[in-house]
């Protein structure tokens, strides 16, 4: 496997498109296609919040019906959630309108948004986006660029990586693009992300490799504590790599195709921590020797959702106390006594909290740890075997401030 130039369209048979329809941004484009030459096999995973946007049952209905999947349709600036039925309608209109452009089935058109929650979608917009879409798809590494884009909204940069793998019949790739700064919290994280590959792969296969990726992935990642209503990660393979249809999870094409679908979802997941609103540093903490998967995972979240800790790293102060105390409320049981915490990671690991108590460390060579744009934070719990890996931000003023204007 290796990491090569490109997102959704470094995959066989996909092309994208953006195009500025104005729905909510002047200047900028808000609308990406990704569309694939041959019908897709399709996984998904949707937000766990109780409240779900339109695009989002949508989708959902399309992912478990078992049809094929030919285009996503996405814009930014309005969220199309809260929006009733209505809300739903725009939705068909939607996938409508690119059925006529595109000349492929309605019901093969998935359809995201991203944006302001409570607002109707402008659909003549929509649909004259869509338009410009289907005229403007092409292949290449920069249309899909170019996608990715558009379905910012707070994202200060755009988000995509792909790699190519080897299958025992030849070469295979695996591309994606997100977006994703703010209103990030796992149980299937606050974001829109779409994965392309043109390996053939049977979709009950696809959809269990996704769900478990998505577990020490996306669902590791914590910006602000707010789970989504559009949270959306959608995964297409069109076959056109050639190889033999992977239907086999214990064969080495699966255990390849695996591992490169974790890497772009890792990758995806890691930049969407690291671009949070208004953060300064991307925060990695990482929970080793812990008794369980499960309890390493909650503490290692607890402690990239603390707002103390976010808040003593965009400060640069060592206050270990906070990591500590996030550890300590976030129901695992454990002997903190026998807990070791360090900041930084290899050679320059710090020891800062052990036996129960403050190690003899340097306050400066903390500080130091605490100033690049990834800070490093290592747990061991001395219980066990199991570990977990927890991705966040700090907390800035700039936080605030984007989100108290956010909708005005």
């Amino acid at each position: 496997m290796k990491k090569i130039e490109g997102g959704v369209t470094a995959a066989q048979g996909f092309e994208a498109a953006s195009a500025a329809a104005n729905i909510k941004y002047k200047g900028r484009t808000d609308m990406a296609l990704v569309f694939s030459k041959a019908p897709c096999v399709t996984a998904g995973t949707f937000t766990t919040n109780v409240v779900k946007a339109a695009p989002v049952i949508w989708d959902r209905n399309l992912v478990l019906s078992g049809a094929p999947a030919h285009a996503v349709i996405v814009n930014s600036g309005i969220a199309n959630a809260c929006t009733g039925e209505e809300g739903m309608e725009y939705c068909r209109q939607t996938a409508q309108e690119a059925s006529a452009c595109l000349r492929i089935d309605e019901n093969t058109v998935l359809v995201g948004s991203t944006g302001v929650i409570g607002f109707q979608l402008p659909i003549d917009r929509i649909r004259n986006g869509v338009r410009m879409l289907s005229a403007a798809k092409r292949t290449g590494i920069e249309a899909g660029t170019e996608a990715a884009k558009a379905i910012m909204t707070t994202d200060t940069v755009h988000k995509e990586t792909a790699y190519e793998f080897e299958l025992g019949s030849g070469k295979a790739v695996i591309g994606g693009m997100a977006k994703g700064s703010g209103m990030i919290h796992p149980n299937m994280c606050t974001m829109l992300s779409y994965v392309t590959t043109d390996a053939a792969i049977e979709k009950a296969l696809l959809q269990k490799a996704l769900s478990e990726i998505v577990q020490e992935t996306f669902n590791m990642i914590s910006v602000d504590g707010d789970t989504s209503t559009n949270d959306t990660l959608l995964v297409l393979a069109n076959g056109l790599a050639g190889n033999d249809v992977i239907r086999d999870e214990d064969s080495d094409d699966y255990r390849a195709f695996y591992e490169a679908l974790r890497a772009v979802c890792r990758e995806l997941a890691m930049k969407m921590a690291g671009d949070g609103e208004g953060c300064t540093k991307l925060i990695e903490t990482r929970v080793i020797h812990a008794d369980t998967l499960a309890n390493a995972r909650i503490l290692a979240k607890s402690v990239i959702t603390s707002s103390l800790t976010k808040a003593a790293v965009f400060g640069r102060d060592a206050n270990w106390g906070r990591v500590l105390c996030a550890l300590g409320y976030s129901g695992v049981q454990f002997d903190p006594d026998k807990c070791d915490l360090y900041f930084g990671e290899g050679e320059e690991k710090l020891l800062i909290f052990t036996n129960g108590s403050a190690a003899d460390y340097s306050e400066e060579k903390a500080t130091e740890l605490l100033s690049g744009e990834k800070v490093h934070i290592l747990a061991d719990m001395h219980m066990g075997e199991a570990e977990a890996t927890a991705w966040g931000c700090d907390l800035t003023y700039d936080y605030v401030k984007i989100n108290a204007d956010y909708r005005s």
